[in-house]
């Protein structure tokens, strides 16, 4: 009789938005802010969802435990993060629709649990958005600065469910390429910017 097979569990970061529409790119922005700031280990995927919608079913479906950023419509002030978890999840993905990728993300959520493989554990890290008109415009001042709350509240919740999270030593290797980094995106996209 051999060794039983342990199997660590698959833990899925996704960010999910849109960066030309302003706060709607909120998940992007702190799901790659996460990848800058944390290593995790090979278990764990880090990933820019962007506005993938039903593309996105075969990578929920593989992950045993998920954590989602996102711009929500709380109706709460600007910037104020709400983190939900497990069943309350689908009530706020799909509940005042602020974009065309937050009713997709909804329906990744029924394909996984249609086809019998939904996350055992799941954490959607809201934002509360306080502009979604400004095309090809940046993340807003209030949205910005809770970016580094939201990515300290998933390292805390990862290691609640006994993932081992540190910080990065070092830079990160680029999860958002072509341009479209906070970095060099950002900066490009703020008016204010140009003129400083």
């Amino acid at each position: 009789m051999g060794e039983p097979n342990f199997r660590k569990r698959r833990v899925l970061v996704l960010g999910v938005g849109n960066i030309l529409w302003a706060d709607e790119g909120f998940g992007v922005r702190a799901v790659e802010a996460f990848h800058r700031a944390y290593a995790v280990p090979n278990n764990v995927t880090v990933l820019d969802g962007g506005t993938q919608g039903l593309y996105l079913v075969h990578h929920v479906t593989e992950a045993d435990d998920l954590i989602i950023f996102d711009a929500i419509d709380f109706g709460l002030a600007p910037g104020t993060l709400k983190i939900v978890a497990n069943d309350e999840v689908p009530k706020f993905t799909g509940a005042k629709k602020i974009s065309l990728h937050q009713t997709g993300f909804q329906d990744v959520l029924s394909a996984a649990d249609l086809l019998d493989r939904y996350p055992a554990k799941l954490v959607l890290i809201g934002c509360q958005p306080a502009d979604l008109d400004s095309w090809g415009g940046p993340v807003t001042e209030p949205v910005k600065a809770v970016i580094p709350k939201a990515i300290m509240a998933a390292a805390g919740i990862l290691e609640r469910w006994g993932v081992d999270v540190s910080p990065r030593s070092g830079s990160a290797p680029t999860l958002l390429g072509n341009g479209i980094d906070f970095e060099h995106y950002e900066w490009r996209a703020d008016p204010a910017a140009l003129t400083a």
